[in-house]
């Protein structure tokens, strides 16, 4: 079980993180979750990567505070810096998938000089630029039935394949905790992110990941975001959903493992 403590925030929010595995000879490895989940998206695999992991529950989730009051990603990222500072952590490498690669990118953006190591997985620039998914998929999403909502989204993370042999629960599928306003406010705070035009102020290193298959982030922005930051380059998952990170892990935990053990220390 990892360690959990509060962080304080700039405006007074508290942001629970969590911390787990030994000091090794790598920076530890932050871990971003999507959009209204906490850290529990990352417990199937946050022993893969063999070092130090820290996690926290976005404000809204988990055993975070939840006031109701706009969010946004680089809002979110300062709350990530309130926890680096709470944990005396001068420099990490950070993996940030779906929602958290957005909040990734306001981190490197914003706060270069925290960010060793840069991983976006299924994520984008923002809606501007960036490719969205389909008007029917966000109808869809919008159903008045949780179940059918979960359906769908579940269906959106997963093959029907592994679904079959893995029947859930599934840990992506959002915060059953939050309270509806605070779903919003994400939502909110997701749809309205844009780092189109600071993205090639990126200085770390940065590897990309992106399921082929997947369409609720659709995967061409892999690519687009490569161009975009510089020393970036993108690795496709074939046959890979939203959540590649979960059923593809054997192809993508290793991924991750070894860029960030090649960065020079």
């Amino acid at each position: 079980m990892p360690a959990s403590s509060l962080a304080i925030a700039p405006d007074g929010t508290r942001i629970a993180c969590q911390l787990q595995g030994a000091d090794g000879n790598q920076p530890p490895l932050l871990l971003l979750a999507g959009q209204s989940n906490n850290h529990h998206w990352w417990d199937p695999v946050r022993d893969d990567f063999g070092r130090r992991t820290i996690t926290l529950d976005y404000r809204g989730t988990g055993a975070s505070d939840k006031p109701d009051e706009p969010y946004s990603t680089p809002g979110f990222a300062a709350d990530v810096v309130a926890v680096l500072d709470h944990l005396g952590l001068d420099q990490v490498d950070v993996y940030g998938t779906s929602m958290g690669g957005r909040v990734a990118q306001w981190l490197a953006v914003l706060y270069g000089d925290r960010v060793r190591g840069l991983v976006l997985g299924c994520t984008s620039p923002g809606k501007t630029h960036g490719y969205e998914r389909s008007q029917e998929i966000r109808r869809t999403l919008a159903h008045p039935d949780q179940a059918v909502r979960d359906e769908v989204l579940a269906d959106l993370m997963y093959t029907p394949q592994w679904r079959r042999q893995n029947p859930g629960p599934y840990p992506v599928l959002g915060d059953t905790t939050m309270p509806a306003y605070a779903k919003g406010r994400h939502l909110v705070a997701s749809n309205s992110h844009e780092a189109w035009a600071e993205l090639p102020s990126i200085k770390a290193p940065t590897l990309i990941l992106h399921g082929t298959d997947d369409v609720f982030s659709p995967a061409a922005n892999a690519n687009l975001l490569a161009e975009r930051i510089p020393s970036a380059r993108a690795e496709l998952i074939e046959g890979a959903r939203h959540a590649y990170f979960h059923e593809f892990r054997s192809v993508a935990s290793p991924l991750v493992t070894n860029f960030l053990a090649g960065l020079q220390l």
